[in-house]
């Protein structure tokens, strides 16, 4: 798709994330491999992770039926997009494509104030922060909530750019938590356990975590020893005619001529099998997919020169000339290097804490409030049954 290697090329990660076809290795018995002609539909399940994610694609979508749109997006580069120009041209975009983002954009400003009518809701009617409420809308004109306009599309492109910008790390703190959450359920598990079964659940913990460890040599990420691995077990051909420009064309799978991000963690698949099954106790599947995003950052930083979150086939081949490429260091694994710190522990478990003894204050008050409530409620009965007139028998 033209806006797919456009847009994805000019604006780092906006649409790398949107319309580029998952890598799957493939297994092939030829040496070389011609760039597919025919263009790839673009997957319908991709999330970007945003909460707008669905406005974003459905946007794109309309935008990319608009020729005359397309053809200046092919020609407008990184710093124009930024400064504001490419949404200029939404002044010449047809009737048509106008007129279902005005609905596209209506229908995103009734959904926001469901969701946030529904947070006023379960918070018991509280008003909320205004700013916190202003952070919803930053991706579009909030005060035009009829017509999608220039500004929309300017607001939703520097959102989309900023937000995605931050996603991967946004994914390592979240990790961070669910390591440090596991650690405590378990420390906690311990302690409801008698001196002898504590004991065993220890050496339990201990046997898998050396069974986890024990596991092949892992490839450094990116290095021609993990690319020929890759040649050899997934592609099929012979080691010793390893050739990079074919092996790009091979895992350039939507022929746009650039490794995506996606399309460049599908390369790590072998290495993680070597760490994680699914059927194992002993790994953990979120953690595999760390280590994932921890080789696919690793690799673009060496690799990507220019920073657009793409590998083009000049930077590949530049980088299977690096003395990094020929002879890696070991790669360190997450059972090597631990995604918390001891006083990161210690800070979250105060937190933790800190958070349980204001939910059980809020419980106690809550109580108070209903045990007050009832004396409230007996008290008005009472009145009322004095209140009621008697009932005399009637005279005879």
């Amino acid at each position: 798709m033209l806006w797919s290697k456009a847009f994805c090329h000019y604006t780092v990660l906006l649409l790398s994330l949107w319309f580029c076809v998952e890598a799957v290795p493939i297994a092939v018995d030829r040496t070389k491999v011609e760039t597919p002609e025919e263009k790839l539909e673009a997957p319908q399940n991709v999330d970007t992770g945003l909460h707008y994610d669905r406005y974003l694609r459905e946007v794109i979508d309309f935008l990319e039926k608009d020729q005359h749109f397309r053809e200046k997006l092919h020609n407008t580069d990184m710093e124009d997009i930024k400064q504001g120009k490419l949404a200029k041209e939404l002044d010449f975009v047809g009737h048509h494509v106008r007129t279902k983002l005005d609905e596209l954009k209506r229908q995103e400003v009734n959904r926001l104030r469901t969701l946030i009518k529904a947070k006023q809701d379960a918070e018991g009617g509280h008003e909320m922060n205004h700013k916190v409420l202003l952070k919803q809308f930053e991706y579009m004109n909030h005060m035009n909530p009829h017509t999608f306009e220039v500004e929309d599309l300017d607001k939703l492109i520097q959102s989309a750019t900023n937000d995605l910008e931050n996603y991967d790390q946004k994914r390592h703190e979240e990790f961070k938590r669910y390591e440090m959450m596991k650690e405590h359920e378990r420390k906690e598990h311990l302690k409801n356990l008698d001196e002898e079964h504590r004991k065993d659940e220890e050496q339990h913990y201990e046997e898998l975590r050396k069974k986890h460890a024990d596991h092949p040599k892992i490839n450094h990420p990116g290095s021609q020893d993990q690319l020929k691995e890759v040649w050899k077990e997934s592609d099929g051909l012979d080691p010793n005619d390893f050739d990079p420009k074919t092996f790009f064309k091979l895992h350039d799978t939507n022929g746009d001529g650039y490794i995506d991000e996606q399309e460049l963690e599908a390369l790590f698949t072998k290495e993680l099998e070597k760490m994680y099954r699914p059927n194992l106790d002993e790994d953990d599947m979120t953690e595999m997919e760390e280590e994932r995003l921890r080789m696919r950052e690793h690799v673009m930083n060496e690799v990507d020169t220019n920073k657009d979150r793409l590998v083009s086939l000049d930077e590949f081949l530049m980088s299977t000339n690096k003395k990094e490429f020929l002879e890696p260091d070991s790669w360190e694994t997450l059972e090597q290097a631990p995604a918390y710190t001891d006083e990161e522990m210690k800070l979250f478990e105060e937190q933790l804490a800190q958070e349980e003894s204001n939910l059980n204050q809020k419980t106690s008050d809550l109580q108070k409030q209903k045990e007050e409530l009832e004396r409230q409620q007996e008290k008005l009965n009472a009145q009322k049954a004095e209140l009621q007139p008697l009932d005399f028998p009637p005279h005879t």
